[in-house]
């Protein structure tokens, strides 16, 4: 069972995976921060900065009027944080934009790269002069 452990691990494809999964969660960090340094704040200007993630309706409990979502979590009142789903589908969605975009242009660049040389076409010529003194020749002779 070990043997075929360490053959099951060995295998290029364990290790591909591996690596891909290591590439995933750097590039996750990249474009989490891309969005929420970069992109959010200028749509923020945009939209006037905002920001869905306080709001969230009471299901049970005594919240104080105004009361962050923290704050009434912390209270313990059930809530329900429609706000927080909200900006989690806004920022999914920009994130998803931004990967495709990225895939986009990553395709773009591999079909140029892999786009043979065009070879000019083949002009017709004319008879070399070779040929025409040879042609003339030949009709001399005759």
């Amino acid at each position: 069972m070990l043997k075929e452990f360490k053959d099951f691990i060995a295998k290029g494809n364990v290790m591909d995976m591996a690596v891909g999964i290591i590439i995933g969660a750097a590039f996750t960090a990249i474009v989490a921060s891309m969005v929420a340094d970069l992109i959010n704040p200028i749509i923020g200007l945009f939209t006037g900065g905002l920001d869905f993630t306080n709001n969230y309706a009471v299901l049970a409990g005594e919240v104080p009027e105004g009361a962050s979502l923290e704050a009434a979590r912390e209270a313990g009142a059930s809530v329900f944080a429609y706000g927080s789903f909200i900006m989690a589908v806004i920022n999914f969605l920009i994130i998803a934009f931004v990967v495709f975009m990225l895939v986009r242009y990553v395709n773009k660049v591999k079909a140029m790269a892999e786009k043979p040389e065009e070879v000019a076409p083949e002009v017709e010529t004319g008879p070399s002069e070779l040929d025409v003194l040879l042609e003339i020749r030949d009709s001399l002779k005759k």
